[in-house]
């Protein structure tokens, strides 16, 4: 499910709402949210959302835990969170606000389908998006893009997620899709989206002594 969440940003907040429970006949002012998050998540109710991002959160979460303000967006459907439970509310989201270095990118990870997503363009944000420290895949067929994944994922046994250039390669963990400038990533455009959300749509089913044979390891047991 594509779920949206906003949070109030402490700069704009000039009516001091936030973390505080919305009063009867109030309604958020969207002006004062930041979008924090938007990608596709399994939850698909709000409670189990809320659980979701207090505990494990996101790799693509940009906020703090999800308090008492924050607005989650859902099936076109906008709620406060209050002190117990969720409001649902009016919220026009073209009002708020968004990192102006956002980079679209196709998100892939393990046995889903890809999705389309912003991630924050520097090295902090793209280091959370694989969970860990970068390295850059670079296909055999397309000098304008990259697979940017996790430079230990196979090392600290991520799962395994894609094969690319012509199976040779595993990616294990989460990875995603940006194009390339002479000296820097960069978002892709609409052809190279189609490309790659064509190319990574089935789940591939790759084992664990798959992932382990990929980076050269030898495990030997019985001595």
């Amino acid at each position: 499910m594509r779920v949206k969440i906003y949070q109030i940003n402490g700069d704009r907040d000039n009516d001091r709402n936030k973390f505080m429970k919305l009063k009867d006949g109030q309604s958020p002012d969207p002006s004062a949210y930041d979008e924090v998050f938007d990608a596709e998540i399994e939850e698909n109710n709000l409670e189990a959302i809320y659980t979701r991002f207090n505990t494990e959160q996101h790799p693509l979460f940009r906020g703090h835990s999800l308090s008492v303000s924050d607005v989650v967006v859902m099936d076109g459907k906008a709620h406060y969170c209050q002190p117990f439970g969720f409001k649902e509310v009016p919220f026009d989201e073209s009002k708020a606000h968004k990192p102006d270095n956002l980079m679209r990118v196709v998100y892939v990870e393990p046995n889903k389908p890809p999705y389309v997503a912003e991630i924050e363009h520097t090295l902090k944000g793209e280091q959370r998006a694989v969970k860990g420290l970068i390295e850059a895949v670079y296909p055999y067929d397309d000098d304008n893009v990259c697979f940017v994944c996790n430079e230990e994922g196979k090392l600290i046994g991520m799962e395994g997620n894609r094969t690319v250039n012509l199976g040779n390669t595993i990616i294990a963990g989460p990875f995603f899709v940006c194009g390339l400038t002479s000296d820097d990533f960069r978002g892709l455009t609409d052809e190279e989206v189609t490309k790659y959300m064509d190319a990574f749509k089935e789940p591939e089913q790759i084992s664990q002594a798959e992932v382990e044979a990929d980076m050269g390891i030898t495990i030997i047991t019985g001595i």
